[in-house]
Order: structure tokens, then sequence, then C-alpha cells
């Protein structure tokens, strides 16, 4: 089910270049967001939970925008080229928050930023393989058929 879904963002580009700008722009809006000081302790799951899957799908929509499904040349360019620009989003991200009231600089949330981001690219380039391999098969059994 999953491939089929990202097949059809494969295809529809447009459609997965302006998701990947709106989820941008809305980790752009949170991170402007001034927090009151709370009480700190306690494991920070939300904040782990919130960075991974944003950048997880921050990446994962810059990866169908700039490969499309194609296995080719190019494939590792654009694949190098979307997890470098998640990670310098990630690291900018992080810097904008040291100009906003109640917000700070952190390792750990660019470190939970990038591992989505690894995760998200694995995910696709296994998928993308994979959905490969299926069209070679299918292409060299139909050619036995003939």
């Amino acid at each position: 089910m999953i491939i089929y879904i990202i097949s059809w963002f494969e295809k529809h580009n447009k459609i997965s270049w302006i998701i990947t700008f709106i989820i941008a722009i809305i980790i752009y809006y949170i991170s402007s967001l001034t927090f009151q000081p709370g009480i700190k302790g306690g494991f920070p799951y939300r904040s782990i939970l919130y960075h991974f899957l944003a950048f997880l799908g921050f990446a994962g929509f810059l990866l169908m925008s700039l490969v499309k499904g194609k296995l080719n040349n190019k494939t590792i360019n654009f694949f190098l080229i979307a997890i470098i620009t998640s990670i310098i989003y990630g690291i900018s991200d992080e810097i904008h928050q040291l100009f906003v009231p109640g917000r700070y600089f952190s390792i750990e949330d660019i470190l939970t930023d990038s591992a989505g981001i690894l995760i998200a690219g694995f995910v696709y380039l296994i998928i993308l393989v994979m959905n490969n391999s299926l069209l070679v098969l299918q292409e060299s059994s139909e050619s036995y058929s003939l």
C-alpha cells in the first residue's frame, strides 16, 4: 500500500513539492513559537517524536520530489542533495531558535532531525530499489512471453 502511495506522489511531482514546502513552513512556524519556561526534567518524548517525524516527512517528500522514483545515474546526486539539504534545514532551524525568546539551540534536536532524515532516506532507497527490481522482473517476463 505504501509503495503505491509513494508512486503516486512521485508521478504527481508538483504535489510532492507543495507538501515539501508546507512541511518546511510548518517546521519554521513551530520553531518561531515562544514557549513559557516549564519544569525541566523527565524524558522529552514529545520533542523527540516531533523532531523525528517532522524531518522524516520533510526528507521523504523532498526525496520523492527530486528522485521521482527513477533509478539511474542522477539518482545518487538527487538523493544526496535531498539528505544534505534536509540536514542543513534542521541545523538552520536550531540556529533560528537562538533568536526566539524561550527557545534554544540543541544538538540533541539536530541528531533527532538527522535520524528521521536518514531513516526516510534508507526506507525510500529500499522502496526505490524494490520498485525498480519489480519493473525489471516485469519487463523480463513480458519479453519471455513474446
